[in-house]
């Protein structure tokens, strides 16, 4: 089993477009977005997913309520801030990471075995005690665009880099 995990979309479309395509031949199990998609419009693109779909909020989203009422209507997971999801038996909290006492509170709780988060804009893959940080990285205002696969039950992450034209 394989999870996507994806963060500060940003309303870029066209970069979401090719994260998806470039995520889509590893099958994944479920797909994890730690906060800063923006829009409800963004959710078009995950409506069609074949497998579950969880986002949180993170600093940029204006709208909250169209965006839980857009993710109702698709079927989609909203979590608000903070999401307590398990795989493999195995914990793993989702926070966007603009709280940074809150993400150091998740991360040396012990309660999980990932501790998923955004809002930096670059890929973080570290060891706090038994927890694992990690950030997949950003589709929109970085260096490097990245989105990231976890597979839970061996602890290994792989990210993946959209090509500089997507």
């Amino acid at each position: 089993m394989l999870l996507a995990l994806l963060s500060d979309t940003h309303d870029n479309a066209r970069s979401t477009q090719a994260a998806l395509a470039l995520l889509a031949p590893h099958h994944p199990a479920a797909y994890l977005h730690a906060g800063d998609l923006v829009s409800p419009q963004m959710l078009e693109h995950f409506a069609h997913l074949p497998v579950p779909f969880h986002f949180i909020l993170g600093n940029n989203e204006f709208d909250p309520p169209a965006l839980h009422a857009a993710a109702a209507a698709r079927g989609l997971h909203f979590h608000h801030d903070f999401a307590d999801l398990s795989f493999a038996g195995k914990r793993l909290a989702m926070t966007h990471g603009h709280d940074g006492v809150r993400l150091e509170k998740l991360i040396a709780s012990g309660h999980y075995a990932w501790v998923i988060h955004g809002h930096t804009h670059q890929q973080r893959d570290e060891r706090r005690g038994a927890t694992r940080v990690l950030n997949p990285g950003a589709l929109h205002r970085a260096r490097i665009r990245s989105v990231a696969l976890l597979d839970p039950a061996a602890d290994a992450l792989t990210f993946l880099h959209l090509p500089p034209s997507a």
